[in-house]
């Protein structure tokens, strides 16, 4: 559903315009309803389809309460999931919280992830390229696809 990087301006308010290939996405599949949160390993945002997140929200419900992990991980995710609708204008308004999180200013990354767009301030969006682009993990998982027969 999604892909593909885009740099988009937050305004005063923290509302973003969404790129007209996604926001059409989004209108088609559950008319313009998201649900934004935190990424529980970056510091980004995970920007979801309403329907994509219920099943999300519907399997982190499912691990096991007894477990710590699982707790910590439902209150983040869950805790901070926030529902959005896209207004007339083709926005979605931000959380303030979530921003901070995210260290969100002026100029932001959406990234395009299949089921979700991770939202990234354009700093932090531009260090991880620099850590990610050749780092030895990336390099490991590019090589055990391609003898997996998958062409990258």
């Amino acid at each position: 559903m999604f892909r593909g990087i885009h740099s988009v301006k937050l305004d005063d308010k923290g509302r973003m315009a969404l790129p007209v290939r996604f926001r059409e996405a989004v209108q088609a599949a559950c008319e313009g309803r998201m649900v934004v949160t935190i990424d529980v390993v970056d510091r980004c945002l995970l920007l979801y389809p309403v329907i994509e997140w219920e099943s999300v929200q519907g399997r982190l419900e499912d691990l096991a309460n007894i477990d710590s992990a699982a707790r910590t991980v439902q209150r983040l995710l869950i805790g901070h999931a926030t529902d959005l609708e896209i207004d007339g204008n083709g926005r979605l308004r931000l959380p303030t919280l979530l921003r901070d999180h995210a260290g969100l200013e002026k100029t932001i990354k959406l990234v395009g992830l299949g089921n979700k767009i991770e939202v990234w301030s354009e700093a932090a969006w531009s260090e991880g390229m620099s850590r990610w682009v050749g780092s030895d993990d990336v390099r490991a998982l590019a090589s055990q696809a391609s003898v997996s027969g998958l062409r990258l």
